[in-house]
């Protein structure tokens, strides 16, 4: 009896577990317009940027064909983390407030982006922020 109760213990481990998986939060998208929603990447204005985790370094960006650019590897943590934004343009900060959950796969979800700084207007866009100097 005890065998059974144990193999039994064991085969039920393997099926619970069943494939490991994560899901990664989704990517956040940054557009940069001006005033008159004119890319600043696209006509060359806005030339070189970069993005600093408080506490860690540069963030891994990502320019797309339509001139937008992609934070990587951000929002994989529980709490709150601020970000600052530097430009030959303009500068700003954010903070990126994510939380675990749990699901069929285990993984992290963005609840929140908190822009502030002067100068600067943000639309959520479908899919991407609207970051628009003025």
């Amino acid at each position: 009896m005890k065998k059974i109760f144990i193999f039994l213990l064991i085969a039920f481990t393997f099926i619970g577990c069943g494939d490991e998986c994560y899901n990664a939060p989704q990517p956040i998208v940054f557009k940069f317009v001006d005033a008159n929603d004119e890319n600043l990447i696209a006509n060359g204005t806005l030339s070189s940027y970069s993005i600093h985790e408080e506490n860690q370094g540069n963030i891994q960006l990502t320019k797309t064909t339509d001139n937008m650019i992609i934070l990587e590897n951000v929002g994989a943590y529980n709490g709150t983390k601020n970000y600052t934004f530097s430009s030959n343009v303009k500068g700003f900060n954010f903070s990126i407030q994510s939380s675990e959950f749990k699901g069929g796969c285990d993984g992290y979800q963005i609840n929140k982006l908190t822009f502030t700084g002067i100068g600067i207007d943000v639309k959520d866009e479908n899919g991407y922020y609207k970051i628009i100097f003025q």
